[in-house]
């Protein structure tokens, strides 16, 4: 015995998850199988369009209905995956345009599909190509919802983050430091967590 479902059933299901994602504020992992499951329905839905237009005939009433489920099917995968861009792209800003930083994750990265993952390199590679244009005057990736009062600030290190180079020479971080330093050249580095302002 097969199992009844309503057109649009399945659509509204991946709506769901992604109103579930915006309650809780994370990011869930992508559906792949549901996604799959709803484009095959579009095709059997298109099939059944196919099979109701006759030479000659009008048309049932069956394709309106079929039409309006292909349309809401189409509608709700857009939502799910803009939905899912605007959070990728949330998060992408969140650690300053980090990228490196932001796929190392695993928990992140085992959330995301293959095609987000190269959707999330596009964006840093317009992100740069943008940036590059005027480095020396503005910093794009810098946070702008505490803008900063003083050129130099205060870091403690955190975790370990190598040899770093600024204006003024290369600085080797290492945890439990301290140093005065100029923002621009470490403000990557507060939003990653390596560094915390004192």
């Amino acid at each position: 015995m097969t199992e009844a479902r309503q057109y649009g059933e399945l659509a509204t299901q991946l709506l769901m998850e992604s109103r579930r994602s915006t309650q809780t504020d994370t990011l869930m992992k992508y559906n792949d199988s549901l996604v799959r499951s709803i484009i095959r329905e579009q095709r059997d839905l298109e099939k059944a369009i196919n099979a109701l237009l006759i030479d000659g005939r009008p048309p049932p009433p069956a394709l309106l209905i079929i039409q309006t489920a292909i349309n809401r099917n189409k509608r709700c995968l857009l939502a799910y995956h803009s939905h899912r861009v605007d959070r990728l792209r949330d998060m992408y800003w969140a650690v300053g345009g980090a990228l490196p930083h932001l796929l190392s994750n695993q928990d992140i990265r085992s959330k995301l599909s293959p095609h987000e993952v190269d959707y999330m390199r596009q964006y840093n590679s317009s992100v740069m190509e943008f940036r590059s244009e005027f480095s020396h005057e503005l910093d794009i990736t810098a946070s702008i919802t505490n803008p900063p009062k003083d050129l130099h600030v205060l870091v403690h290190v955190v975790k370990d983050c190598g040899v770093i180079q600024t204006e003024l020479g290369s600085i080797h971080f290492e945890k439990g430091q301290r140093f005065m330093v100029r923002r621009a050249d470490i403000e990557h580095l507060i939003v990653q967590g390596f560094l915390e302002e004192v």
